[in-house]
């Protein structure tokens, strides 16, 4: 299956660079993947977020066929990890969407933002509102750190500045969805859920990943790691890699110290990244990053050990001339940039859902943002998930298939209804 042209003509249009100050300070980078060992691991991270953690409702809007409430909370990441977001995205700010008369239990899904979407108009006008009208279903739409209301001031749209400030975006929604998930069941609504498309997808995965209890998950046009998003699909173009090479080379921290805090899938990769670069006796015509071609290996992920393919696809092959026109400063950023990425948003890197035969996946068939080649499938990480394929690219799904995702939602809540109709 081919990628999708719109998806590659889209991006070209859109001129903003990501990253363009590098990687983050190393010192923040380091607290990040220390927490990030706290986070993947369910029993350590499930007390960390009390269940009377304080939420507020600031404003209340009666529409015809809606009540939206307006709140908003301290984002436990504040607590945990001092300092580590931007002061403008301390305060945590959400609306909730609620039927005005509900069909059948109060069920509520969570919406978390994809790239691009500040503030909530996008997610209210196309998902919620239409959820109500189809299922009676209430939505709270979360903004997420550095957008909306939450962007730092010298951020230019949704341009991260930081590699590393999306690790801060995905620590900070995984509590605070857990935040909203314990005021939510304080309210007395059930069932709940959690959903969100492309990077909003990502980061629903994750808090599921921590929540204690079964729960029914739909990630739309997303995947198991944001690793291939960010080397290998079209957001890699924009990516400034000029800055990030610079930096990687000046600054021995990133070699010397932070490899050696990565762990599970995303180290090994590295790892074997870095041993193709030093090692010039290695045959660039078999290898590619390390990796021989055309084989499967075996990673120790979680404690589980996952089959990992490599596969011999004509576009792979041609990503792999790509690679060996690069100089070794470029191809050691790229493999420091898989890396981190895994460390910090491979789902093998984090808990087990509780039940993942509630979790829906649906997913474009051409996305060319989202590659899913040579990377591990969430069918082998989350054994029991449903993925649903759609035809054609990210772009083309995102604008003409939302009723899809919606669907997704519904069938998982009914899943979930019919298992734990008694779980309360």
């Amino acid at each position: 299956m081919g990628l999708s042209k719109l998806d590659v003509l889209y991006r070209r249009l859109l001129l903003t660079k990501l990253f363009i100050q590098g990687w983050g300070r190393p010192e923040d980078l380091k607290r990040i993947f220390e927490f990030r060992k706290v986070i993947g691991d369910r029993e350590r991270c499930k007390d960390l977020v009390p269940k009377d953690y304080p939420v507020y409702i600031e404003k209340k809007e009666d529409h015809f066929d809606c009540q939206i409430h307006n709140g908003f909370f301290i984002s436990p990441l504040e607590q945990l990890v001092p300092g580590i977001l931007p002061p403008e995205a301390v305060k945590a700010r959400f609306q909730f969407i609620i039927p005005k008369k509900w069909q059948k239990n109060k069920p509520v899904c969570i919406h978390l933002a994809g790239t691009g979407d500040h503030f909530f108009w996008r997610r209210r006008t196309l998902m919620a509102r239409p959820m109500i009208k189809e299922a009676g279903m209430a939505s709270v739409l979360l903004e997420n750190p550095y957008y909306g209301y939450r962007k730092p001031k010298d951020q230019l749209r949704s341009s991260l500045k930081n590699v590393s400030d999306l690790f801060v975006m995905g620590g900070a929604l995984i509590l605070e969805s857990a935040v909203l998930l314990h005021w939510l069941e304080r309210e007395g609504y059930w069932p709940l859920g959690m959903t969100g498309i492309s990077m909003g997808g990502y980061m629903a995965s994750l808090a599921v990943t921590n929540w204690p209890k079964p729960i029914p998950l739909i990630p739309c046009l997303s995947w198991s790691t944001a690793s291939s998003v960010f080397t290998k699909g079209v957001l890699s173009k924009a990516v400034n890699w000029r800055e990030l090479e610079k930096q990687y080379a000046i600054n021995s921290v990133y070699e010397d110290e932070i490899l050696h805090l990565l762990e599970y899938c995303g180290a090994d990769s590295f790892k074997m990244g870095q041993d193709f670069v030093k090692n010039s006796s290695v045959g660039e015509e078999s290898r590619w990053h390390g990796m021989e071609v055309g084989t499967k290996k075996l990673t120790l992920l979680n404690g589980r050990h996952c089959l990992d393919t490599v596969p011999r696809t004509r576009q792979e092959c041609a990503k792999r001339k790509e690679s060996r026109s690069q100089s070794p400063l470029q191809r050691e950023s790229l493999s420091f940039m898989k890396g981190v990425m895994d460390e910090c948003t491979h789902m093998a890197n984090f808990s087990l859902p509780v039940d993942p035969s509630m979790i829906i996946v649906v997913q474009a068939k051409e996305d060319a943002y989202v590659p899913r080649t040579g990377v591990l499938s969430l069918q082998q990480i989350w054994p029991g998930c449903e993925v649903r394929y759609l035809d054609g690219g990210h772009i083309s799904a995102y604008l003409f298939k939302q009723n899809r995702f919606r669907q997704a939602i519904y069938d998982a809540f009914d899943i979930f209804l019919r298992k734990y109709s008694n779980f309360r």
